[in-house]
């Protein structure tokens, strides 16, 4: 862990240093040379670059390398065959990106031959260097920091663990820290021998303090025990897994809150802390930006007249406002066009034809779904997605959660306009069967994915506006 910041170092160096390297050694004339003798693609040609031309074209190629490999420099441990499949696929998306941009602009293009024989080089060259310089898992879990307040599952980690158990962390206000009062400390140095029984557990101090920990006790895995975790406890902890590359794992028998990269035969199993390929998120991204910028420019003129029809009936204010659940556990706030009487809360899911509260303008845009455009405003801002979960407000998360056990697992993606459970018409007055919907979406999401269910959704919204 202490090497962490030194590791994000040298991949990036090594990445510039040896894309810049091969565009130098596919301008060498011997080899250029000997490149002509190759079958088949011997006869693309060179054009040799000095200078500017080489800075240009080594400049190009490093920036999209360093792009491609963004998932590498993150220190998380990794044994030399995952090390050498991840940077090769990289790699190779890095090269075809290269060309991509040859053929859609000229002025950023390599010559063929020159990018032939620098992705051959990189590609060899760069996944050995991530080998070299990987992290390498030391035993099932390494050094293994328990952060929770369960003495239960507590006692399962520990029993399922085989050694290296540093100590733990928890709540100021967790049972072990009104129970047990001070707890000694392991040095930094400590070799992390296994503790036979919870009291022979260090306490490293608080929820606070995670951070240093991690550093301090040059952390491999942290292992989740926590029993009723609110939301800060629980994401703040997988957050800070996250940023400094430590894998977090939980007991098989207390994964009901998490995502998991699947049970095996293992007691201990991996939390899946990035659901979506750091590529694919970039991706969904931009979609989601150019749907809701496109969405808000086109159906302005709809807006207005909504706007202007709301206002008009009773006089009470256009737009209404709720807090509704984020990703990993955190609230933003979602804008609706207002169907209801002012200040009248619709607690309860109510059918549209029977509820006295619902104004004659809200009707006609709920059945419509276009109550829903102001919410192309959170997707603008990154508060939401095009496509994921539903975004349920805060009062009703407390509920849901209470009627399906696996609930939180829908907070490690983003909340969004539609989703697999929204075309299916299922609502939140069937949590189980929501949640197996949002948590198939999860399992299953791509761009490919969000555009069917996409498509799906504007269809659905079609025939709803015909009849």
């Amino acid at each position: 862990m202490t090497g962490g910041w030194r590791y994000r170092i040298a991949s990036v160096l090594g990445v510039v240093s040896l894309s810049v390297l091969a565009v130098r050694i596919a301008n060498v004339p011997a080899l250029q040379a000997g490149f002509a003798l190759i079958p088949v693609i011997g006869h693309l040609p060179f054009e040799p670059a000095y200078g500017a031309e080489f800075a240009f074209e080594a400049a190009t190629t490093a920036l999209v390398m360093l792009a491609a490999l963004v998932p590498l420099y993150k220190p998380r441990p990794r044994r030399i065959l995952d090390a050498a499949e991840l940077a090769t696929r990289r790699v190779l998306l890095g090269c075809i990106a290269l060309a991509a941009i040859g053929y859609f602009d000229y002025t950023y293009r390599l010559p063929r031959a020159t990018l032939v024989v620098a992705g051959a080089l990189v590609l060899v060259t760069i996944p050995l260097w991530f080998v070299a310089i990987r992290r390498r898992p030391r035993g099932e879990t390494g050094r293994t920091l328990i952060v929770g307040d369960d003495p239960e599952t507590m006692g399962d980690i520990l029993n399922a663990l085989n050694g290296g158990v540093v100590g733990y962390v928890s709540p100021p206000s967790a049972y072990f820290g009104a129970e047990r009062g001070p707890q000694p400390t392991v040095p930094a140095s400590a070799d992390g021998g296994r503790p036979e029984t919870l009291d022979e557990l260090a306490c490293l101090g608080g929820l606070s303090r995670l951070d240093e920990v991690l550093v301090e006790y040059d952390i491999d895995t942290v292992a989740l025990a926590f029993a009723q975790p609110d939301r800060a406890e629980f994401f703040g902890t997988l957050d800070a897994c996250y940023e400094y590359g430590v894998t977090a794992k939980v007991h098989r028998e207390h994964a009901d809150s998490v995502l998991t990269t699947g049970f095996g035969s293992e007691e201990l199993v991996d939390v899946d802390l990035e659901p979506w390929d750091p590529l694919d998120h970039v991706m969904k991204r931009i979609f989601d930006t150019a749907f809701a910028g496109l969405g808000l420019l086109a159906l302005s003129p709809v807006m207005l007249v909504i706007a202007a029809a709301v206002k008009l009936e009773d006089g009470g204010s256009v737009l209404y406002r709720q807090e509704r659940t984020a990703s990993f556990g955190d609230t933003f706030r979602v804008y609706k066009f207002r169907s209801m009487v002012e200040n009248v809360e619709d607690a309860e899911p109510v059918d549209d034809g029977k509820n006295p509260y619902i104004t004659r303008v809200g009707a006609v845009v709920r059945r419509t779904h276009l109550d829903e455009i102001p919410q192309l405003w959170s997707i603008l801002k990154g508060d939401m997605s095009v496509v994921g979960p539903r975004a349920a407000w805060v009062e009703e998360e407390v509920e849901l959660e209470s009627v399906a056990d696996d609930w939180r697992k829908r907070w490690f993606v983003k909340p969004g306009l539609t989703g697999l459970a929204q075309i299916n018409d299922v609502s939140s007055t069937e949590p189980e069967k929501k949640l197996r919907y949002d948590v198939e979406y999860i399992r299953r999401q791509s761009l490919w994915f969000d555009l069917k269910i996409v498509v799906r959704q504007i269809w659905l919204v079609g025939k709803d506006f015909i009849n």
